[in-house]
């Protein structure tokens, strides 16, 4: 038994499952997920020094890319595609990829897990240089495919991030940074779709938002850099420059009009009552962070 890893191991606390009724089940799935955030929370030292080094290599013009096999490449690509709409990054950015590639985001792809070819591939795609970083998500810690990206971009020179709930995954080696929340057995014998995917959703909201913040794609917790790609993110946007400057909503319409829909720019444009060039500029002297123009 002490070879099988933490995340294949059975959970004494849901063996009668099958027996119990249709309430008894959602509660004992309901405990078990109370006990992701505290096993989060002992890891934050390690979420942090991740941001740090995420936001460090984007402002050096280095890229995110997540790697991760199933349930995991999925919820890398999941955050990886709401970046570029929350936080108006550039596509490339931040990259997300599963084994099996976008196939496998709908179905099982057979072995895509065990395939190095197909890491290697993937890899190549992304094209790391050393200013990127690359994160392996994995609860078990052990794909082939996972293990393959960690090991050739380390020596690719990239900074490289490991998300796993098995404290002896075989990934952590090739890691720079070691994120491993114990979250215990899952509810269900092996299926890491639960409470590990559970814990790599919220680690991964950490990371992205956190480097996102840390480079100032927000300003106080407004998400000034979001997309206005729809009717709502119209109202969102408009409401965000009426609320930062405290203008009317009917002048932050014509602001936001005036800086093409640009909440950041309308924002200058409204509190130091300049044109759009001149807001460009000073945004530009700021690196663009908000705070430090207004």
């Amino acid at each position: 038994m002490s070879s099988i890893s933490l995340t294949e191991k059975s959970n004494p606390d849901t063996k009668d499952i099958d027996l119990m009724s249709a309430l008894q089940i959602v509660k004992a799935i309901n405990n078990e997920d109370m006990k992701v955030a505290p096993a989060i929370k002992k890891v934050l030292p390690q979420i942090a020094d991740a941001v740090e080094a995420i936001a460090q290599a984007f402002v050096n013009g280095g890229r995110l890319a997540y790697f991760g096999a199933g349930t995991s490449g999925r919820i890398g690509v999941l955050d990886a595609s709401e970046c570029w709409p929350t936080f108006g990054v550039e596509h490339g950015m931040v990259c997300g990829y599963i084994a099996g590639g976008d196939k496998a985001l709908r179905f099982s792809v057979e072995n895509a897990e065990d395939s190095a070819e197909m890491a290697l591939q993937d890899l190549k795609n992304f094209a790391p240089t050393a200013k990127d970083i690359i994160v392996g998500i994995s609860a078990n810690g052990s794909p082939r495919y996972v293990i393959t990206v960690m090991e050739q971009a380390q020596k690719l020179g990239c900074k490289t991030i490991a998300i796993t709930s098995n404290p002896d995954a075989l990934i952590k080696q090739f890691a720079d940074i070691f994120i491993n929340p114990i979250v215990g057995e899952e509810v269900i014998t092996g299926s890491s779709r639960m409470k590990s995917g559970t814990a790599q959703k919220m680690v991964l909201n950490m990371l992205s938002t956190g480097a996102m913040i840390r480079i100032g794609k927000t300003y106080q917790n407004y998400m000034i850099d979001l997309r206005v790609l729809n009717e709502k993110l119209y109202q969102r946007a408009v409401r965000f420059v009426s609320e930062i400057t405290g203008l009317k909503t009917k002048d932050a319409i014509e602001y936001l009009k005036r800086s093409n829909n640009d909440i950041k720019l309308a924002c200058v444009m409204a509190t130091k009552k300049c044109d759009i060039k001149q807001a460009q500029k000073l945004l530009k002297q700021a690196n663009g962070i908000l705070r430090k123009v207004i």
